[in-house]
């Protein structure tokens, strides 16, 4: 019985992967550049993607598409940006595939975009196995989630770009170390990028922005 379970879910990724290589040749064909955005409910995926959004609309052409299990308030959220947005409900599902993404792609003026945020389901576990034909993979974890949320979440850290511990003005109120959070994130993976950031703390959102224009710029 285990056997056949893991071969159909082999079979499952395998299909996926390669609607993932076909949305990836046609972002690229565009000049689009996706970043998917993971990470727990309240780690701050929309907010970081808000503050994007402010930061970068007057110099690229920003697209949201913004993955839940049933509710469209964070589409919502991205609406009052004056971006175009698709509000992707996955239903029992607890994360994107690339099905869901080659239908959204259908629905954006793919020729106005040259930022698309791909907003996946609050879950670090889920996500990490569906590449949905992005160019880089984001994980953001909140210090009010714990100091050893990476350590009990290693799988989606060895598969992204950039590693995001979000809301340090808090850590002390919470009792959490953000540098150890860092620590672990480099551990897991000494090829990621690893920044801290507040909504609250300017500097740090630069490093954000930073690291959105960089990719994009080499990926032009």
């Amino acid at each position: 019985m285990c056997e056949i379970e893991v071969e159909v879910v082999h079979d499952v990724l395998k299909a996926n992967e390669e609607i993932a290589l076909r949305n990836n040749r046609l972002l690229n064909d565009f000049g689009i550049i996706a970043f998917n955005i993971m990470g727990a409910i309240g780690s701050g995926k929309t907010t970081l993607i808000e503050l994007a959004i402010e930061r970068l609309s007057e110099k690229y052409r920003i697209g949201v598409i913004a993955g839940d299990i049933v509710a469209d308030i964070d589409a919502d959220r991205f609406k009052r940006y004056d971006v175009p947005v698709i509000a992707m409900n996955t239903g029992k599902e607890c994360h994107l595939d690339a099905h869901l993404i080659e239908n959204s792609l259908d629905q954006l003026p793919l020729d106005d975009l040259d930022i698309l945020f791909i907003e996946n389901v609050g879950n670090l576990i889920c996500p990490t196995d569906y590449l949905l034909g992005e160019f880089k993979r984001v994980v953001i974890v909140s210090v009010s989630e714990g100091d050893d949320i990476v350590i009990k979440h290693p799988m989606i850290f060895k598969t992204c770009d950039l590693a995001i511990v979000n809301k340090v003005d808090i850590s002390e109120a919470v009792g959490a170390d953000a540098d150890k959070m860092v620590s672990d994130a480099l551990r897991m993976n000494p090829s990621i990028k690893a920044i801290k950031t507040s909504k609250n703390i300017g500097e740090s959102i630069d490093r954000w922005i930073e690291y959105i224009e960089e990719s994009t710029d080499v990926h032009r």
